[in-house]
């Protein structure tokens, strides 16, 4: 099959022959892909970020994936051949005690395609029946394939923080791109607050303010006083999907008293005095993908019209070019590469 490895950080993705998976757990599945979004994290993987957490080179990246069922172990019964299906980039093994708890963000045994095994850029995937999500009719693999982690990254940080906002309360959506635009869409589904969208691109505000944004603001060093302008000296929430520079320490100055920094964006270093967290009673809550039960109503979001994604598709050849269009900020909404 072709694939785009990773041979080395710092360089291209190579295009090359790679061996198909095949069955070999009773439980496996074997996935045809139709597309496979490409993720900031990508970036990441690429510099060298995540070698510490288990990525090891050469393999093919790629952990956003939807296809369709190619073949399947004797013991599989939740899907079949032909089925569409959404990847779970953390496929948890449903043993361990954070698994057995409902927890299986933190499964102590995780297959991740995409990260610790081979992932979506390719033409097929190995993965298990505990990995994937059934498609409903009517939503299309390709469209879905970034609902496995940009989606499922951003459902996870809004739902931890509808619980907290109110009408009358304001949130930050830091970054309106990729992730933020998704973010904008459930916020307005999910709580009363009011959405202000925060980008240096103008093309993102655009975006943000199609699907629902209340205020846009244009990042940088004035972003600051303009929220604290727009919500009235500060808001109860920021959601940051960049978290790279000096943004963290921006984003502490946006909140109110009381306020909450869901960091999901992780880049950059996160230095704020103790004494500005206790005074303020500020909260700080990171976010890790999601579980797969979060995968799942997700999916019924998509499917009941609630939340959808721009993407822009690049054929697997030119995924080097997906890559450095999203390094440089061209793209607004989500890249998938397309294997065939």
């Amino acid at each position: 099959m072709k694939a785009a490895r990773l041979h080395r950080y710092g360089e291209p993705f190579r295009l090359e022959a790679a061996d198909r998976p095949r069955v070999g757990d009773p439980h496996d599945i074997i996935v045809r892909v139709a597309g496979c979004g490409l993720c900031r994290t990508d970036l990441h993987i690429i510099d060298g970020m995540l070698e510490p957490f288990g990525v090891r080179l050469p393999y093919i990246p790629g952990h956003e994936t939807a296809g369709w069922v190619e073949a399947a172990g004797p013991e599989v019964r939740a899907v079949r051949p032909g089925d569409p299906v959404l990847v779970n980039p953390h496929d948890s093994c449903g043993w361990c005690r954070p698994c057995r708890l409902g927890l299986d963000t933190y499964c102590e045994a995780a297959r991740m395609p995409g990260f610790t095994a081979d992932g979506g850029f390719a033409q097929y995937l190995l993965t298990s029946e505990r990995g994937v999500v059934r498609l409903p009719a009517g939503l299309s693999p390709v469209d879905m394939a970034p609902q496995a982690d940009a989606g499922l990254a951003a459902y996870r940080a809004v739902k931890k923080a509808a619980g907290t906002l109110g009408a009358g309360d304001s949130v930050v959506v830091l970054g309106a791109g990729g992730l933020g635009h998704i973010a904008v869409q459930l916020l307005k589904h999910l709580t009363p607050a009011d959405v202000i969208a925060v980008d240096l691109s103008e093309e993102a505000l655009v975006l943000a303010r199609e699907l629902g944004a209340d205020h846009t603001v244009h990042g940088g060093p004035a972003a600051v006083q303009s929220v604290r302008e727009v919500s009235g000296g500060g808001v109860r929430a920021v959601i940051d999907f960049v978290g790279e520079g000096d943004l963290p320490g921006q984003v502490i100055a946006m909140l109110r008293r009381g306020g909450t920094y869901y960091l999901v964006g992780y880049g950059g270093q996160l230095d704020v005095p103790a004494a500005t967290i206790v005074a303020n009673e500020l909260s700080i809550v990171g976010n890790l993908v999601g579980t797969h039960t979060e995968l799942e109503e997700l999916v019924r979001l998509a499917a009941a019209g609630k939340v959808s994604i721009r993407i822009r598709t690049y054929p697997l050849d030119d995924i080097n070019d997906a890559v450095e269009d999203l390094r440089s900020g061209r793209l607004a909404g989500r890249a998938v590469i397309l294997p065939d």
